[in-house]
């Protein structure tokens, strides 16, 4: 069994339908073509081939699927929104391959990263390609609101790139507090699913009041998924999660277990290995079971699937003001569905 299933939500779940899965999972193929064929009569070869390959890449597309989503939601057509929905999710993968680069990942998905199938220098240009290709998509579908999409598209650049920096800041303390580490993931995690709906939003023609709905409704879930992925990373089914167990413990990153084990681990040999997790390049592969009963016993790990379900209650919340339709129907199941996956 799953271990994520030791501790089950307790809210009352949205009826499961088999209907939304289906039209998710359509909606993801679109995506998935049109991003296979974005570029592939674009020259010179030397800069598109690796493009090619980081959209190739077996993603959930959430941002684009959102952005849909969010545009339904306020009676806004679907078909006027793939191109800013091509466009969230390209923005979204140039971050992954800046991020690949610093954090010198040979993989990711399962696939080589671009900097090490290519070289860091093909790396970085395929980002900032990206960052072109996705404002001229956004630019097709923008309309009216073209200059608050815009405005939009421009602050998550500069929010992720913050967030960014200051995980980078975060790898050199030893005293991060939860406050510091949930506003980080906020803009590196979060900022990217709030932008998606609040474009959604713009281009669906919304009313101001439900874009800012939006905007709640995905920053909360932006934090849950942040969390959760956190969990998962410790507790998940290795095949299912698609890499190693542990890896963030491995590395020594500061995620929500790390940072809550600083605030509420205080002595004693957990402590003890705390400290080591902190103080080196993080603990080697045959402590990370130890490191997860430490987490476990400190009900760590609970209080993580509780800060998963809280952010995920509270976004449905922010959905209430939307005019009620199958879309807004669809948004709640949605954020259900992050919140029960494993991987």
């Amino acid at each position: 069994m799953h271990r994520y299933e030791e501790s089950e939500p307790k809210h009352s779940r949205i009826e499961y339908r088999m209907d939304f899965k289906d039209q998710y999972g359509k909606w993801k193929e679109e995506i998935d073509n049109r991003l296979g064929n974005l570029v592939e009569d674009r020259e010179p070869r030397s800069l598109y081939e690796p493009v090619e390959h980081i959209l190739a890449g077996e993603g959930k597309r959430i941002r684009a699927v959102l952005l849909l989503l969010s545009c339904k939601a306020v009676g806004g057509s679907i078909d006027k929104a793939l191109e800013a929905a091509l466009s969230v999710e390209i923005l979204h993968n140039f971050t992954l391959v800046h991020d690949d680069i610093m954090d010198k990942a040979a993989t990711r998905r399962g696939r080589q990263t671009v900097h090490t199938k290519w070289d860091e220098g093909t790396a970085i240009l395929v980002g900032d390609v990206m960052i072109g290709l996705a404002q001229q998509l956004l630019l097709k579908n923008a309309g009216g609101n073209c200059a608050a999409a815009i405005d939009a598209f421009s602050r998550g650049i500069i929010d992720v790139c913050e967030g960014q920096a200051l995980d980078r800041e975060f790898e050199q303390r030893n005293d991060v507090t939860t406050e510091e580490y949930l506003y980080m993931i906020a803009m590196k995690t979060g900022r990217l699913v709030e932008m998606a709906a609040e474009i959604g939003g713009l281009i669906g023609g919304g009313k101001p009041e439900h874009i800012n709905a939006l905007r709640a409704y995905a920053r909360k879930l932006g934090l849950a998924f942040q969390i959760q992925d956190d969990l998962l990373d410790l507790i998940a089914d290795e095949k299912q999660l698609g890499k190693e167990i542990g890896r963030d413990i491995i590395e020594g990153k500061r995620t929500y277990l790390v940072v809550q084990g600083i605030e509420l681990v205080a002595e004693g040999k957990d402590r003890e290995l705390l400290e080591q997790l902190l103080s080196g390049p993080g603990l080697p592969a045959n402590q990370v079971e130890v490191a997860r009963t430490m987490f476990q016993k400190c009900g760590i790990l609970d209080k993580a699937r509780q800060e998963v379900e809280r952010y995920c209650v509270d976004a449905l919340k922010d959905l209430e003001i939307l005019p009620d339709s199958e879309a807004r129907t669809m948004l709640k199941w949605f954020s259900e569905m992050l919140m029960r996956r494993e991987n």
